[in-house]
């Protein structure tokens, strides 16, 4: 992780981070105009942005479902112990359904989410993928009925 920004945003910074939020791909033209500034001027806020790590790159944004990707789960796992928190986190970057591991606090050591096409294919990663990862003490799934809100930080 990098370390704390040196360079202070101003208002012209939180403002074109604010029109990328909404449409990472709008274009630098199109941001200048709405910022009353010139392209060159969001090109170059835009790349000292990315150097410093603040802009780190654009996603492309699927639904799932109409992949066939039915099933979101969240998995908690909690390990032997925690030297083996390295490990298993490697091992879980190799199964292509998980979409996001994060080390946590509390009960468990790691969360990840995970997309699978139905009940048996989420069945299926468990108890073959998953729960054979040397490491792993136990885990507790979470299947999620509905996503509320995905959105950005509001600045």
């Amino acid at each position: 992780m990098e370390g704390p920004c040196k360079y202070q945003l101003d208002d012209l910074d939180l403002q074109i981070l604010s029109i990328l939020f909404n449409d990472s791909r709008t274009p630098f033209l199109e941001i200048a105009r709405q910022c009353h500034v010139s392209g060159g001027t969001i090109h170059v806020r835009t790349k000292k942005m990315e150097e410093m790590g603040i802009i780190k790159g654009t996603k492309l944004l699927i639904d799932t479902s109409k992949l066939g990707y039915d099933i979101c789960a969240f998995v908690g796992i909690k390990l032997v112990n925690c030297s083996s928190c390295e490990y298993v986190s490697e091992e879980l970057k190799k199964i292509n359904e998980i979409i996001e591991i994060h080390c946590i606090t509390g009960d468990f050591s790691i969360l990840f989410k995970i997309i699978c096409k139905d009940i048996s294919h989420l069945h299926e990663l468990l108890t073959n993928k998953i729960q054979t990862i040397k490491g792993i003490q136990s885990t507790s799934i979470f299947i999620s009925l509905d996503q509320i809100v995905d959105r950005n930080i509001n600045i």
